[in-house]
């Protein structure tokens, strides 16, 4: 009986076979090869000497690893909710019957399709630098302009602007989820008196919460493992003000060799990425609204 049920669904097994494959390979395989590397002194070019927990009593130890949490909890804070919340606001604003209005979400969206591009980065650089764009328009308004990614205090905020332009995924995610709140509702508040800002707290943000939910644990996640806008525009620079996490980690296993003491470091943030998605999940029950349920999760 046994083996007539797996002849059966033997074409399901060999369809699923080489995404069976691929995990094992390139998820699974590296996962646990990089988890035994974490306990290892391993320089690229040598052998791999077992040393226990001395790799992740480094980092803690390593002023530069407290640099790179700073820089990118900074990151994390200032784009993830720029980024949502301009996200939100145009998706409103695209979510009408509006002439050529599939042209205008398609403008929208284009940033997300090139904004990880090294050629973006590069004109990001340019639009921030001494002759840049940015500082044309700050003299034109009676400024004075700066060198702004190569400014301690201000380069940080340079690579949340490209993250927060880079808003085009997001922001399809919520215009589906618009799409998807009865329009009675509007109407039968709109009857008893409620003014469109009351309907947008009291109708589309709670039932939208779902899909704000999802965009703030997928926007948080991808922010936390940043690199090509930092490493291509300021190259974690100046002072290390840029020098994010997953920037802190590449110098480590690439530059210094230091392959051992990288994967420690990549499983410190695995860590802190489970962490933060598991407080999100935690919490979600006091202010996500799931209709099919009558109320919060």
């Amino acid at each position: 009986m046994g083996n007539r049920a797996f002849r059966s669904n033997l074409s399901a097994y060999l369809f699923l076979l080489p995404w069976l494959l691929g995990l094992l390979l390139f998820v699974l395989g590296p996962l646990l090869g990089s988890l035994y590397l974490g306990f290892t002194q391993y320089n690229l070019g040598a052998a791999a000497r077992w040393i226990g927990l001395d790799n992740y009593r480094d980092i803690f130890a390593d002023e530069r690893f407290y640099l790179s949490v700073k820089a990118t909890f900074l990151f994390v804070l200032v784009s993830v909710p720029l980024k949502l919340a301009t996200a939100l606001l145009v998706a409103v604003l695209m979510n009408r019957n509006l002439r050529l209005i599939g042209l205008y979400r398609t403008v929208y969206y284009l940033p997300s399709l090139i904004g990880g591009s090294v050629a973006v980065a590069v004109m990001w650089r340019q639009i921030f630098g001494d002759q840049g764009v940015f500082n044309r328009i700050v003299e034109l308004f009676g400024g004075q302009g700066t060198i702004w990614i190569a400014s301690p205090r201000y380069a940080i905020y340079t690579i949340c602007l490209l993250a927060v332009w880079q808003f085009g995924s997001s922001m399809v995610i919520f215009l589906a989820g618009l799409k998807q709140i009865p329009e009675y509702l509007y109407e039968s508040s709109a009857i008893d008196g409620a003014s469109r800002t009351r309907q947008f707290f009291h109708i589309t943000l709670p039932l939208l919460s779902p899909v704000i939910f999802f965009n703030l644990v997928m926007q948080t996640i991808g922010a936390f493992l940043m690199f090509t806008q930092a490493y291509i525009v300021t190259k974690g620079g100046p002072m290390d003000s840029t020098l994010v996490y997953a920037l802190y980690l590449y110098e480590q296993g690439f530059a210094y060799a230091k392959m051992g003491y990288a994967s420690a470091l990549s499983w410190v943030l695995l860590a802190v990425i489970a962490l933060f998605t598991f407080a999100f999940f935690k919490t979600s029950r006091f202010w996500v609204y799931y209709e099919s349920e009558g109320g919060k999760a």
